[in-house]
């Protein structure tokens, strides 16, 4: 083929193939065919060799979906391709191994040992703690730190990507804090953490001077539902130490409305989100 796109033909001459199927090149070479030689000619094209394999990269990226790549690519250039990382991104990459490639193979450990990167079975208690054990592995799935991925300048932990394999980057979960605060916005949440109502308040700068604390809401989605559900928060009690700080849930959204609005206290919970999902969110 040439770099065009176009191969030779005997009798057809230069045929445009590139982008093309098999079976869409059958189709045209036979409609070639037709039109100058034959009435019911029948064409097969046979794959001699792949040059490109479909690698998939899914979760918390800007474009996810699948790519042809051509041998092996790494990491950070399948997030490339991916036109890098969402917002709500986690701190954890898993590359889940393709039926042409498996972490249990020998080379595969050899790879890993020689650039110093720790892999274990899973279970492995050695695993844990250790700067040197950034990468782990659970049956065919590999995992690696992204923040010291993206942090490091050591290029072992940019691991490679074959054939087959599917990228998987986790979402973070995300506390919105809006209303009468200094810094309203969404805060990612790290990996297993669990923030207070004080704590996401201490992220969004504290309270204004107009803000009534005794009206605040917390707008949680029930996962099992899907529904909506409106907690009162007393803030003036929280912070005083005579009510306990709530624990928030990833999705939380902490709303502190107006002191001079308590009348019309602002119950739209569909609004409520909308302005969430319009906010800046923070990494921190």
């Amino acid at each position: 083929m040439s770099a065009n796109g176009e191969i030779s033909l005997d009798l057809l001459g230069p045929v445009r193939a590139g982008g093309l199927t098999p079976r869409q090149l059958e189709s045209v070479l036979q409609e070639l065919l037709r039109r100058r030689y034959m009435k019911d000619p029948h064409v097969g094209v046979f794959i001699r060799e792949l040059q490109s394999h479909p690698v998939s990269v899914v979760g918390a990226v800007r474009k996810p979906g699948v790519f042809q790549i051509r041998g092996t690519k790494t990491v950070l250039e399948l997030l490339s391709m991916a036109e890098g990382l969402a917002e709500d991104a986690g701190d954890t990459v898993l590359v889940m191994r393709g039926a042409n490639f498996t972490p249990n193979d020998r080379d595969f450990g050899q790879e890993m040992q020689s650039r110093g990167i720790v892999v274990a079975p899973k279970g492995n208690a050695g695993l844990a703690g250790g700067p040197a054990r950034l990468l782990k592995q659970e049956n065919e799935i590999v995992e690696v730190n992204l923040k010291r991925l993206l942090e490091s300048v050591d290029p072992a932990l940019n691991i490679p990507v074959h054939p087959g394999d599917i990228v998987k980057v986790t979402r973070a979960g995300i506390v919105y804090v809006v209303g009468e605060v200094k810094k309203p916005g969404g805060f990612v949440l790290k990996s297993n953490e669990n923030i207070s109502v004080l704590q996401a308040l201490a992220l969004a700068e504290g309270l204004t001077r107009t803000s009534s604390k005794s009206q605040a809401r917390i707008i949680r989605t029930d996962q099992s539902s899907d529904k909506r559900i409106e907690i009162p928060v007393d803030l003036a009690k929280i912070l005083a130490g005579k009510a306990p700080d709530t624990l928030l849930q990833p999705k939380d959204i902490i709303f502190v409305p107006d002191s001079a609005a308590k009348s019309a206290f602002y119950r739209g919970a569909e609004a409520l989100l909308s302005t969430a999902t319009g906010v800046a969110i923070y990494r921190r």
